[in-house]
């Protein structure tokens, strides 16, 4: 469909030019039948009255008189026992109405033998054939066909009234052309008003197209142009995916900005670094090699911060057991502890099966449990238990490292926030992430510090086990 407009102007008025003929089809058969029910109602009762002209008794002279009144010009009625040729009787017959050539009738007697015909039921040779049933019959007689009504009379006599058939067919194109023309005529302003109203019913669409149109990239404000029911649908999700486009064009901003944020200050330390290399100074390779490692660690995370963010639909899901996950992690963690001779430690537990996406479930608690030894000082010690509450898992992990100053523990969750320990290399991303993923996975995560100094970090599933 390239046009709604032109696609509704040719439809409409096809579906017109349809119902018009078939309106006029219908006018023309109705018509048509109504017609022929009134003209044998007519064939019938002149039959009866002219019925009645004649009788057993009725003389030459009476058939001749009939036979004079019903010639036509042209036409002439004949009497099978007159002598000598009407023309010279009557010289020339009267016609009042050009339709009266329409109609004639005829006699018989009791041997199917004609008496007297109407004009145009005679030939020299020929007679319109004689009736042998009562009633209405088709007949079709010197090139004409004709609607007849036959009945006995007195004498064992017959009488036939009949009605070509071409009248019949001309009162219906008549009554049919009478009907279309003025269709026909009303037709120019009946196309006119179509594409006028369907002019007029496409403008709430073409203002919500202007409204589209004249904006640019910058221009992110909800549609708010009146539109009917019918449009108010496309409205709404036209809104909706420009909510969606600023979401993402703010986390784009988001991203360039905290990536310029973040990455500034390493990068500038690393060439301090290496400019004092170059001049010999000692150590300075370790902390450009240290620098590197912080910077690789921050591009890391603010790349799956990224992709996140940028993939807002939910993962799909499988059931995990969270106690082989978590050995599976601390596996992986384990030569971090082991050089910081710190203690981490897996508490035993009942069977747990968890409900989640299982590779974002590992960066949750790889993070947090990494975050944990990172805060831990050297001999300290990170616990992880686990368990089951009223039919909802859970998780903790639990440091003894410093702490989160109460001020700061809603804080340390955003972007680019730390503890007050600043001595520990990081960047400020990695609770950004836990929280991240644990509203992804439906997970309420709780941050408090231990009575016997330290931080604990709690995972709760929302969605109870089988």
């Amino acid at each position: 469909m390239t046009s709604i407009r032109r696609y509704l102007n040719v439809t409409l008025v096809g579906v017109l030019l349809v119902v018009m003929g078939l309106a006029v089809t219908a006018a023309y058969l109705i018509t048509r039948h109504e017609m022929e029910e009134i003209f044998d109602a007519q064939l019938s009762l002149q039959a009866r009255v002219v019925s009645a002209l004649v009788d057993t008794e009725t003389t030459p002279q009476r058939y001749e008189a009939i036979a004079e009144q019903l010639s036509q010009p042209g036409h002439f009625a004949r009497w099978y026992g007159q002598t000598g040729s009407l023309l010279d009787k009557i010289g020339h017959p009267r016609r009042y109405v050009h339709e009266e050539g329409m109609l004639s009738l005829g006699f018989w007697d009791a041997e199917q033998r004609p008496i007297l015909m109407g004009p145009r039921w005679h030939g020299d040779d020929e007679a319109f054939p004689a009736p042998h049933d009562v009633g209405y019959r088709w007949q079709r007689f010197d090139g004409h066909r004709w609607r007849v009504f036959s009945m006995p009379i007195e004498g064992g006599r017959w009488l036939s009234v009949g009605l070509r058939e071409a009248f019949q067919n001309e009162l219906s194109n008549k009554v049919a052309i009478g009907n279309f023309v003025p269709l026909l005529l009303a037709l120019p302003i009946l196309i006119w008003l179509i594409a006028r109203l369907i002019r007029r019913g496409l403008k709430p669409i073409d203002h919500l197209s202007r409204q589209v149109e004249t904006r640019d990239e910058k221009d992110l404000r909800p549609i708010a142009v009146a539109v009917p029911r019918e449009l108010q649908t496309l409205r709404g999700e036209l809104n909706d995916f420009i909510a969606r486009l600023g979401q993402t064009l703010e986390r784009e901003r988001r991203f360039t900005a905290d990536a310029a944020h973040e990455l500034r200050t390493p990068l500038a330390a690393m060439k301090i670094h290496l400019d004092n290399a170059r001049y010999g100074e000692p150590g300075a390779l370790d902390k450009a090699y240290n620098g590197v490692e912080r910077l690789q660690r921050v591009v890391e995370q603010l790349l799956l911060l990224a992709r996140l963010e940028f993939h807002q639909e939910r993962p799909a899901s499988q059931t995990t057991s969270l106690p082989a996950l978590v050995m599976d992690l601390a596996a992986d963690l384990w030569p971090l502890a082991e050089s910081r001779q710190q203690t981490l430690e897996i508490a035993e537990s009942d069977p747990v099966s968890v409900s989640g996406n299982l590779t974002e479930l590992e960066i949750l608690v790889r993070n947090l449990m990494d975050n944990a030894l990172r805060y831990t000082p050297e001999g300290g010690e990170v616990v992880v238990a686990m368990g089951i509450e009223n039919r909802h898992p859970w998780l903790t992990i639990a440091d003894s490292g410093p702490g989160i100053p109460e001020a700061l523990l809603d804080a340390v969750t955003q972007r680019f926030q730390r503890a007050s320990d600043q001595r520990i290399s990081g960047s400020g991303l990695g609770l950004a992430i836990a929280v991240e993923i644990a509203q992804r996975q439906q997970l309420t995560m709780t941050l408090a510090n231990r009575e016997a100094g330290g931080l604990e970090v709690r995972l709760d599933w929302m969605e109870p086990v089988a």
